[in-house]
């Protein structure tokens, strides 16, 4: 049985950061692109960051550029998005989503493409 566990979120003051984690079980998560999205109170849920099968560099939603960071530990399974200089626009739950490798352009926001997703970790930022 595949699982993706997110963890890590919370109540953090806007400028402080937070690091999220997502523990993968039943895949080998370096077979796979892993990605976070995010979806705030009344939004739609949105692509933030990716992390190729194939490596590479990562990829960002642009309002996140230069402030996240997403990495891979692969022999502990784990996917991570370190958070810096939060704001309160980042208010969001959190999902960790995986997609098997395989070839081809994709639209990386489009949540159908994804094969697993986790349930979710909310992280509020405060003003």
């Amino acid at each position: 049985q595949v699982q993706l566990v997110e963890s890590g979120g919370g109540l953090v003051p806007a400028g402080n950061s937070r690091r999220l984690s997502c523990k993968v079980s039943g895949i080998t998560s370096s077979r796979y692109t892993m990605a976070w999205f995010r979806q705030g109170l009344g939004k739609s849920r949105e692509f933030v960051a990716r992390t190729k099968w194939i490596g590479g560099e990562p990829d960002y939603l642009d309002s996140v550029e230069g402030r996240f960071t997403i990495s891979r530990d692969n022999p502990r399974n784990t996917v991570y998005l370190q958070m810096n200089s939060l704001e309160p626009d980042d208010t969001a739950v959190y999902y960790c989503t995986a997609r098997s490798a395989r070839p081809g352009y994709y639209d990386r926001g489009n949540q159908a493409e994804y094969d697993y997703w986790g349930q979710g970790t909310s992280v509020t930022v405060s003003s």
